[in-house]
């Protein structure tokens, strides 16, 4: 198999003919076998820094605009993503509210961020998705105390198998229905403060999702597996729910001074897997850190989103790396919009 490839690989650059070339000796194939491994190694590390800078890196938000007097919510603000999004949005001058569950490390977050952004204009408030209760608390806080709210950043996510307090699949709860419910009890005061927008973090995990409504019906739930490729799945369902949720907010948002965004933050070195397997976290650890964006270039396409200005014909759309994407047919479909409109209405209670 070896001699095979030292043929295919030469052929083209050795004046010798294949016959020939096996009949090399041992130690001039040894050599040229050892020249083929240079020539694999090189070609793989100028992918590997050509992915990382184009794709890694990525495009970056260009907005300059400052946010002194606006008010803006970031749920899953105390790490990852939302944690280095709130802190620019704070730069700029944002009041910006920390959206999370963990009361200790949402605290954590804010002293770090107004000590970093120089902005004491930055609060907690705390807000469990996975508990209708608390986002009717969270929300009913916001409208008593936040006069104005000119930005809602949809990003807290989990991905992992679970139920909510309310009985719902975990990933389906937080994920989709905490969000559906929070972005609605807050709709009349974004269209008061107008022009303002609501951004959702999706993924491209969306692409390979699907909704069972027979299990939404029957189990509340995206899914009842437990294998890692069935939670990655489930993962992806709701990625796919979060864009049609997007797609059928932006139809009943036209004629009002509200937009909203779907977007694709890039693979992201950070702890959105940190319930999943501790061995197969500390053997992927070193390609993450590599391979995958970290924080603040994860944040990009969120920032783009909430603050670029001239994107909002591009409302009810998805972005990634910046841009605005195409997306397959079932995240545009209006019959499953709908349907998972007027179901999410139902186990949250709207309807």
């Amino acid at each position: 198999m070896i001699r095979a490839s030292l043929v295919c690989l030469f052929k083209s650059q050795s004046k010798l003919q294949p016959a020939e070339l096996l009949r090399l000796p041992v130690s001039r194939q040894s050599e040229a076998g050892t020249m083929c491994l240079l020539l694999v190694l090189g070609l793989a590390i100028a992918v590997a820094y050509f992915y990382r800078e184009i794709v890694v890196k990525g495009k970056r938000c260009t907005s300059k605009a400052k946010l002194h007097g606006k008010t803006v919510i970031v749920t899953g603000s105390n790490t990852g993503i939302g944690k280095t999004t709130a802190l620019d949005l704070a730069k700029r001058g944002a009041r910006v509210i920390l959206a999370c569950r963990s009361k200790q490390r949402g605290e954590a977050a804010l002293e770090e961020i107004k000590r970093d952004s120089g902005n004491n204009q930055v609060v907690f408030m705390q807000l469990d998705l996975g508990s209708l209760k608390s986002v009717h608390s969270f929300a009913e806080n916001i409208l008593k105390s936040e006069p104005q709210l000119d930005i809602l950043i949809n990003n807290a996510g989990v991905q992992m198998q679970g139920r909510t307090a309310d009985g719902l699949g975990l990933m389906f709860g937080v994920n989709h229905i905490g969000h559906f419910l929070l972005t609605n009890l807050l709709l009349e005061r974004l269209k008061a403060c107008g022009p303002s927008r609501v951004v959702n973090v999706s993924s491209m995990a969306h692409y390979f999702g699907k909704i069972d409504f027979d299990c939404l019906n029957t189990h509340k739930a995206l899914g009842l597996g437990t294998s890692f490729m069935e939670v990655l799945q489930y993962y992806s369902d709701s990625k796919l729910c979060n864009y049609l949720f997007t797609y059928e907010l932006a139809k009943k948002l036209k004629g009002t001074n509200v937009t909203c965004y779907s977007l694709h933050p890039g693979a992201i070195n950070s702890e959105l897997a940190r319930n999943t397997n501790s061995t197969l976290r500390f053997f992927l650890k070193p390609l993450t850190a590599y391979f995958f964006k970290n924080t603040e270039q994860g944040c990009q396409t969120t920032l783009h989103c909430a603050l670029q200005e001239g994107i909002e014909p591009f409302s009810g759309r998805f972005f990634s790396n910046c841009t605005v994407k195409e997306v397959y047919d079932k995240a545009k479909d209006d019959a499953a919009s709908k349907k998972l409109w007027e179901l999410s209405e139902r186990l949250c209670g709207l309807a």
